[in-house]
């Protein structure tokens, strides 16, 4: 088998099945902190636990589509950070910790004040030491809006920085959701989805429309009824457009690793970037194979060692 012979179903935040490929099977010790937001809410970080040296740098992974850190990549990567006696943190979107936030917000693609706010605070924590910021599909493009949004003043926070098959077009991804096989998947993130958003209308009622929500049966009809309009979008187009990560990549100032598979199934090859859509600070890579945060590699069954693997090679070129 081939590197990345990795099969295209493999979704970014529910593909549990393929931890037990991993080479080391025991997620190291985490600690959970919960900082509380200026809004009011919450949000929970789960933190390498036994990290010795306070000066080592510190890796910080926003995870995807109601991913965690007990999402398989956030695992292969707190592993492989544990090996090297790194710092490691998932800071969890609001609701996706294991317990709903206070708020009738939730989170979404385009979150880069979010994203702006706990980078801050971790940049301070990292006592001087690089802050590295990695994002994988909704978390990824969550950070590259973030990354040119702020362009040279991210410069002053991160060292480098990794996006993991990013959507980069939301209309494109979005839509792409809703064909085919992808309903299976988009069914599997609007159970939880679904299920959250009318536990919210039960205690904000009226905020938006329960029964829409109820039918709901692909992303772009969910995000019409509940995403759009209760986090300051006019619906699902509107949210999509203006939430998107892709023009602001000529943008980036921090050297940004970005890693699509030309083979995931959620991220079509039309929401791929051309070089000139591409900051000089952003190294594109585009292998065959992966599907969506798979990226398996080996001899069967295979492992999900790659992944953390190249991001560290990329954090450490930047390492000093």
């Amino acid at each position: 088998m081939s590197a990345f012979q990795s099969p295209a179903w493999l979704p970014g935040g529910h593909a549990q099945t393929i931890w037990p490929l991993m080479r080391k099977g025991t997620l190291p010790a985490l600690r959970r902190e919960r900082w509380e937001t200026p809004d009011g809410d919450f949000i929970d970080l789960d933190w390498l636990a036994d990290t010795a040296d306070a000066t080592r740098p510190l890796v910080a992974l926003f995870h995807g589509l109601e991913g965690s850190s007990r999402s398989h990549y956030a695992r292969a990567l707190l592993s492989a950070l544990a090996e090297r006696g790194w710092r490691g943190v998932v800071p969890h979107f609001r609701g996706c910790s294991g317990e709903a936030n206070r708020l009738a917000r939730a989170y979404h693609s385009g979150d880069s004040a979010e994203i702006d706010w706990i980078l801050r605070r971790l940049a301070a924590l990292a006592g001087g030491a690089p802050l590295f910021a990695a994002g994988v599909s909704l978390g990824g493009n969550a950070l590259l809006k973030w990354l040119g949004e702020r362009e040279q003043d991210a410069c002053r926070l991160l060292a480098g920085a990794a996006a993991i098959c990013a959507p980069l077009d939301l209309t494109i991804s979005g839509h792409a959701l809703g064909r085919g096989f992808n309903r299976l998947y988009s069914a599997h993130f609007l159970s939880t989805l679904r299920a959250k958003a009318l536990a919210k209308h039960a205690r904000y009622p009226g905020l938006f429309d329960a029964k829409r929500v109820r039918r709901a049966r692909t992303l772009y009809e969910f995000d019409d009824a509940y995403t759009g309009p209760v986090h300051g979008f006019a619906g699902a187009d509107d949210y999509w457009q203006r939430a998107s990560s892709k023009p602001w990549l000529r943008a980036i100032h921090v050297p940004t690793l970005l890693l699509n598979a030309a083979n995931d199934p959620f991220v079509p090859q039309a929401a791929l970037p051309q070089p000139a859509e591409l900051s000089d600070a952003v190294h594109f890579e585009c292998p065959p194979h992966g599907g969506h945060v798979g990226f398996l590699s080996g001899a069967f069954p295979g492992h999900i060692d790659w992944l953390p693997q190249r991001l560290l090679r990329h954090f450490d070129r930047l390492a000093g």
